[in-house]
């Protein structure tokens, strides 16, 4: 059966009119850390839908207590093809990377990594830290950018206040704050909302994007959909009316969007490619650079992918066996 999605024709709208086409997506858990094992809810990617935009990746997590999960401990690991964005909601993990970048991850700030052709970082919650809360996001980058060299950009977002919600740009354009990051990405949106009890936002948003609302701390309705506290809202193309409506407790959500990528990925481990080749080069070339398997001779006189580590940190982690069978491509 082949993996490539297929989409339903989208709803005929009246102008203004909100899409009642809503596809809820309910996430699954998935330990990540060994025995203390933080435990993500994942809901991108998955069967039933791959991509939002470029947006591919979807891990929320917490509130944790840090006493019995142990935090975040996530040594050393590689990414190709996409970027990366941390957005925490309580406590702090340090940031470092390969491109020689080191940061704090606070909550209500943008840490936006760039992999290109490659980079390699870790994640560590530091020894002060109580609570862990936040979400973890991925966008594939598009083909004419995915080789480009590596980047890292520290944005804080001003809060935009309307009647009944407060909300930070952190990507894109929303309710006139226009984030000033390069995502080397066009026409993607990312965003975090919090409403009030019983309020509704009723956005103004691009019919040409796709979005996704995750109810990220309670349950919500997204147009005519009601979406339960941690799973995701899927919204297709034709509508530029999004309307969000909170319960009695208030809410926060994280709104994402995009124009649909139309490039079909590869996406395994923590790379993202078009072809299983590329992935078992990547694959290949950094149990290779890392030290973990010998180089193989078709390698040799290409650069380096996944740049050089500051001494004294934790052990990097080995990319895990390739699967059987070829990987075929998500659309």
């Amino acid at each position: 059966m082949s993996n490539l999605e297929t989409h339903p024709r989208p709803e005929v709208l009246e102008q203004g009119e909100p899409c009642t086409a809503v596809e809820v997506l309910t996430p699954r858990p998935v330990p990540l850390g060994g025995v203390r094992a933080t435990t993500v809810h994942r809901t991108l990617p998955q069967r039933r839908r791959s991509l939002v935009g470029s947006w591919c990746f979807l891990d929320h997590f917490g509130p944790d207590a840090v006493s019995e999960t142990g935090g975040m401990r996530m040594p050393r690991h590689p990414h190709t093809g996409l970027a990366t964005v941390s957005w925490l909601f309580a406590g702090h993990v340090d940031h470092l990377d390969s491109g020689g970048n080191s940061a704090p991850v606070v909550p209500g700030e943008l840490n936006l990594m760039i992999a290109g052709r490659g980079i390699t970082h870790q994640e560590i919650s530091g020894p002060d830290v109580s609570t862990l809360h936040g979400v973890q996001l991925w966008y594939a980058l598009p083909d004419e950018a995915r080789f480009g060299e590596n980047a890292f950009v520290h944005h804080v977002p001003e809060p935009v206040a309307l009647p009944g919600v407060t909300a930070r740009v952190f990507i894109g354009e929303l309710l006139g704050s226009v984030s000033p990051v390069d995502t080397r990405t066009p026409d993607l949106l990312g965003a975090e909302l919090v409403l009030e009890p019983g309020s509704e936002a009723r956005l103004t948003v691009r019919a040409d994007f796709e979005h996704a609302v995750l109810a990220e701390n309670a349950a919500v309705t997204v147009n005519s959909a009601a979406v339960d506290h941690r799973s995701l809202a899927y919204v297709p193309p034709g509508s530029e009316t999004l309307v969000i409506t909170a319960g009695d407790t208030g809410a926060r959500v994280i709104l994402l969007g995009g124009v649909p990528l139309g490039e079909q990925i590869v996406m395994w481990w923590n790379f993202i490619g078009r072809s299983h080749d590329e992935i078992v080069e990547f694959r290949r070339r950094y149990q290779a650079e890392l030290g973990f398997e010998p180089a193989d001779p078709v390698d040799t006189g290409k650069p380096a992918l996944f740049g050089e580590f500051p001494p004294g940190q934790l052990p990097p982690l080995p990319a895990p066996v390739l699967p059987n069978s070829r990987m075929r491509p998500r659309a």
